[in-house]
């Protein structure tokens, strides 16, 4: 499956809004229930407007009732990993065990769990 959003997330890519960075970056994501969303970057003059691809794709799912994620596929032409936010909006709708998967245009992938990548989260369980 891991294929098949890395061709996903590199399609949504393409559909960028970015001319401030300049930087195309797309996501896809597999709900538990398996289904894919897919987002990519939407850039703003006014940099607080901005939404990153991840957040998208979330969006994009969350929107469509499909609130628990089981990967996530991150492409940018150099490999960058999601953002602090971001990584906050998948610990809402994932546990700690959601795959991320980081891809770049030479093909190389780096697989972490969340919580590898955001250590000590603050999850919605803090709000019981």
């Amino acid at each position: 499956m891991s294929h098949d959003l890395r061709a996903k997330a590199k399609a949504a890519a393409t559909h960028s809004h970015s001319p401030y960075s300049k930087a195309r970056v797309g996501s896809a994501l597999e709900t538990t229930d398996g289904h894919v969303y897919q987002g990519c970057n939407i850039e703003n003059a006014s940099f607080g407007g901005t939404v990153c691809a991840e957040r998208v794709a979330i969006w994009k799912a969350v929107s469509e009732g499909h609130r628990r994620l089981k990967r996530i596929y991150v492409y940018t032409v150099d490999g960058w990993p999601p953002c602090g936010m971001c990584l906050q909006v998948m610990t809402e709708f994932a546990d700690g065990n959601l795959e991320v998967v980081i891809g770049n245009e030479a093909g190389q992938e780096t697989t972490r769990r969340l919580k590898e990548l955001l250590t000590n989260a603050f999850t919605p369980d803090h709000m019981e």
